[in-house]
């Protein structure tokens, strides 16, 4: 009846005009993408300041243990500490920023 190579053309055809149908653009897909990261970003920013204000206590903490004790060198523990807190909520606001919130 048909060829092996009739029955492939005829296939081939087949799948390359169905392919459109079921082909979305990609802009729906970017979008709902969009949106999700959106929904996303407020709760990441909120812990990334929370963590930042554990840090900062905790380092006090420290720092401020040391001083007691008598140890010359807190500059360095202090710059450490500041450092880590200042950077976690930068970093939070570079977030809101960089996703225009």
């Amino acid at each position: 009846m048909f060829s092996k190579t009739k029955k492939f053309w005829a296939s081939a055809i087949l799948l390359a005009l169905s392919v459109p149908v079921f082909a979305q653009s990609g802009v729906n897909g970017l979008n709902t993408a969009t949106s999700t990261l959106k929904t996303y970003v407020a709760p990441v920013t909120n812990i990334t300041l929370v963590i930042g204000g554990i840090v900062g206590i905790v380092g006090a903490i420290r720092v401020y243990s040391k001083w007691n004790s008598g140890d010359q060198d807190i500059n360095k523990e202090l710059m450490g500490w500041g450092g880590s807190c200042v950077f976690l909520v930068v970093s939070a606001l570079v977030i809101k920023a960089f996703f225009g919130l």
